[in-house]
């Protein structure tokens, strides 16, 4: 029995004929599978970069208006909802509509820190699964001056392409989307 393998494979690699089919067989999918990998990192990491800017400039804004009434109506107007749309204004790529809109997949936390005492965010971030229903964002508290803050986003999309490679090795929600994470620190700057 070992014989008769052993004398085919010798058959096997003798014979020239048709040898280039079996070497692109093994090697093209693997080629093919790195660059839909390569494709799918680099489009991760642009929107991991317009989060990081959306996040960078809102809370710039933030900081430097704390308790400033921007539109004179009698209150501060940075909440949940104020603040989301900042970032998604300044994070374009975010932005691009349909499935993946900016406004419908960010939930922000913002919460005051102790730096004597610190006790970070939850370990369980808070964002949104369209698959379920709509919860309150869990922690969005404005600070005072001299505070220090923490602020974190996270916003879902859909990943290029969802069944090869990196897109299959992401953590998916209910409805096949990802989550993306941001965190930012700063004081409140003094009227």
């Amino acid at each position: 029995m070992i014989a008769r393998i052993s004398s085919c494979l010798k058959r096997f690699r003798k014979d020239e004929e048709g040898h280039m089919i079996i070497e692109f067989a093994i090697i093209v999918p693997a080629i093919f599978s790195m660059f839909l990998a390569s494709v799918e990192f680099g489009i991760y990491s642009m929107r991991q970069l317009f989060l990081d800017r959306g996040l960078d400039l809102a809370v710039r804004e933030i900081r430097l208006n704390t308790g400033i009434d921007l539109d004179n109506d009698g209150k501060v107007d940075f909440d949940h909802p104020v603040v989301k749309q900042k970032v998604c204004d300044y994070a374009g790529f975010l932005n691009s509509g349909g499935a993946n809109n900016c406004d419908t997949t960010l939930r922000l936390e913002m919460e005051p820190i102790d730096p004597f005492a610190y006790v970070g965010l939850s370990d369980v971030v808070d964002c949104v699964d369209v698959s379920e229903p709509i919860n309150q964002p869990r922690g969005f508290t404005n600070g005072v001056e001299h505070q220090l803050m923490i602020m974190r986003a996270c916003v879902k999309f859909d990943p290029v392409f969802p069944t090869t490679g990196l897109g299959r090795s992401f953590s998916k929600d209910g409805a096949g989307k990802v989550k993306m994470i941001s965190m930012s620190a700063f004081v409140q700057e003094p009227i």
